[in-house]
């Protein structure tokens, strides 16, 4: 038996949609100094969602570009693109291909396999349609929120040094956040 989802979708069109970059943002945190939080985005990166009649068999694949990362600090930024983080020369791009969507009590659930640094681990990222509309261009539009919180070491990203006040320098978990703005191609 195959699921439906239990709510409306006003605007919901089946297609393929394309990310708009300038409209749209894939950020994330970490807990620096166990004080706060570091935020940080990829300048460059690239979706394609393929939305169907029924939304729990839509799909999506994603890419990030390691080396647009930025953290609003040139320094930290060279030391991510290094291999104590990302090894951005062997491994240029974070992927992201979904496996399945689901509607738990009423909120959407996109699931899939994260690859980052060579390692490729299951996400489950919590996803927030935003609304769908046209633009003053004649383009149709969604916009979406979603957001995943993974483990760092679980993809080789196992740097960290010690406090001299104690604990460590980076946090176990990073949260993901992307908010995505996509249009419709036209037929």
């Amino acid at each position: 038996m195959t699921e439906t989802i239990t709510t409306e979708i006003p605007g919901y069109r089946a297609g393929t949609w394309t990310i708009d970059p300038t409209h749209s943002e894939v950020g994330f945190s970490i807990r620096h100094i166990m004080i706060s939080k570091v935020k940080g985005k990829f300048e460059k990166f690239d979706a394609t969602f393929v939305t169907a009649p029924n939304p729990l068999d839509s799909s999506v694949t994603a890419t990030a570009v390691v080396a647009s990362i930025n953290t609003n600090e040139p320094n930290r930024d060279a030391h991510l693109r290094t291999g104590d983080f990302f090894e951005a020369e062997t491994h240029p791009n974070i992927e992201f291909v979904s496996t399945g969507v689901r509607q738990v009590s009423g909120e959407f659930l996109v699931d899939g396999d994260l690859t980052i640094k060579g390692v490729t681990r299951p996400v489950t990222f919590e996803f927030e349609f935003g609304g769908f509309g046209g633009d003053p261009y004649g383009n149709y539009k969604g916009g979406a929120s979603a957001k995943a919180v993974v483990k760092r070491e679980d993809f080789g990203l196992n740097y960290n040094a010690a406090l001299e006040t104690g604990g460590v320098l980076l946090g176990d978990t990073v949260t993901i956040t992307l908010e995505l703005q996509a249009v419709l191609a036209q037929d």
